[in-house]
């Protein structure tokens, strides 16, 4: 499978199965299509392939046109016809999906959990307006997880997970600040499993930083691996979305506390993320401004809401966020050519290895190998199935009993989407995020489009941002 596009200048060219990437000029461009078709009718040799292109040139629009009347000269023609039967020979291009096969496999492989993402409190000192948590509550009741509780929520991570040395927990709410001394307990034990289970602990903590101090900055540092720092922007565009319970921006509060954090940190190790909506189609700004307040890791995503809210992403909006992401990508590449580069989270790309076959093909493993803990100890796919009764697994005093829904996400891969299966973008967003697609089609099979389209954006802008500053 080929995917070609032109961005900022540039022609770029996707072999999808192999993930080869080419910046090609305008004649092997255009070529290229030409080329794929002559080999679907079994003509793979150079003099068949020129014998074919001689008699109908490639204009640059992508007509068929005469050879005396077209945009590119015989001799043009044979040197891109050379240089991609080279490609072609190296399997770079034209390439076989091997990963299909792989399924069978891939669906009997063994199940073992690296990661869990601990719901340290139900509870919130902010009223975000699109928090899918609803304040902290979960469609439940306010609650702050017990040592007890999360120490078996490690027992259970230690036990489930194989021969795995490296695990993962993320100390998620709500605000999970609001059950500190909990984390450091639990960071204690973890720390005190290690040895004797011959494991590692990698913490990551997420917060709004309101009750950031000096003392946790310190523990922080100290013990975790990565830590979240949610901001939307702009102060009117956070302060918005993003009030106290009592409505007054938490903007003043938190940056002071996150640009010491984030410096104390080296710059490294941690990222402020934010969310973006129908109230700030220029994400980009913030984006920026975010860069202008120091911070050099940062995300800022799109929402995800149901389409009755006033936030709510649109279709309509989509040419306008298209348009955005490529804005932001030529300022990003401005930037890092000036010196005061970021790394934009969407936008980090690794087209030299990538992921393994298992993230290719199924994403983030929620329900397999990453689990959400609820306070009270229960287990869902991940922290947005959480108080969908439909998803509760199982609890860490009887451990999972549903397998059946484990079964299922065992089973959810970018060959088990029917609009995944010919998407460009399959093995990079390994086919998204189950819990949007359940949201929006009602089952974790689907695809949420609206998400697809920026998605594949982000991907094509990734690869450009590459080709740019290899210049």
């Amino acid at each position: 499978m080929i995917h070609q596009y032109k961005n900022n200048g540039y022609n770029i060219v996707m072999d999808v199965n192999s993930g080869s990437v080419h910046v090609v000029d305008d004649c092997v461009y255009d070529v290229i299509p030409r080329i794929e078709e002559c080999m679907n009718n079994g003509v793979k040799d150079k003099d068949g392939i020129l014998d074919t292109l001689k008699r109908e040139a490639v204009s640059a629009a992508g007509a068929a046109v005469p050879v005396g009347n077209g945009s590119y000269t015989e001799r043009e023609l044979e040197e891109a016809v050379e240089e991609i039967l080279e490609l072609y020979q190296a399997g770079q291009l034209y390439t076989e999906d091997i990963y299909e096969n792989y399924i069978g496999a891939f669906k009997d492989r063994q199940t073992v959990v690296k990661a869990l993402c601990l719901h340290i409190a139900h509870d919130c000192n902010l009223a975000c307006r699109y928090c899918f948590a609803e304040e902290g509550e979960y469609h439940g009741r306010r609650a702050l997880m017990s040592f007890e509780v999360g120490k078996k929520a490690l027992d259970f991570l230690v036990a489930n997970s194989g021969s795995r040395v490296n695990l993962e927990v993320d100390f998620f709410g709500g605000e999970p600040l609001m059950n500190w001394q909990v984390v450091k307990d639990l960071v204690a034990y973890g720390r005190s499993l290690e040895e004797p289970h011959h494991k590692k602990f990698r913490f990551t903590l997420t917060t709004n930083g309101i009750l950031l101090n000096d003392e946790i900055q310190e523990f922080v540092n100290k013990e975790m691996s990565n830590v979240v720092l949610s901001i939307d922007g702009r102060r009117e565009i956070n302060d918005k979305m993003r009030p106290h319970r009592g409505g007054q921006g938490s903007y003043e509060t938190i940056v002071p506390k996150f640009q010491k954090l984030a410096e104390s940190r080296e710059q490294f190790n941690y990222y402020v993320r934010g969310t973006f909506t129908h109230n700030n189609l220029d994400f980009g700004e913030d984006v920026k401004h975010l860069a202008d307040l120091g911070f050099q890791q940062i995300s800022v995503e799109p929402v995800v809401a149901d389409p009755s809210e006033d936030y709510a992403l649109r279709e309509e909006d989509l040419p306008v966020l298209l348009e955005e992401y490529d804005k932001l990508a030529v300022e990003l590449i401005k930037r890092q050519k000036e010196g005061k580069g970021v790394n934009f989270f969407h936008f980090m790309i690794d087209l030299s290895g990538g992921p393994c076959v298992a993230k290719r093909l199924s994403g983030c493993g929620s329900g397999t190998e990453y689990l959400a803990v609820t306070p009270w100890g229960d287990f869902y796919p991940c922290h947005q199935f959480v108080g969908k009764e439909e998803f509760l697994m199982g609890n860490v005093d009887t451990g999972i009993v549903r397998t059946d829904i484990r079964d299922e996400f065992k089973c959810c891969n970018v060959y088990a989407k029917e609009k995944c299966k010919n998407c460009f973008a399959k093995f990079y967003c390994s086919g998204g995020c189950a819990a949007n697609s359940y949201n929006f089609t009602g089952g974790i099979n689907g695809t949420y489009d609206l998400g697809c389209e920026l998605q594949k954006k982000r991907i094509e802008c990734a690869i450009m941002i590459k080709a740019a500053l290899a210049d």
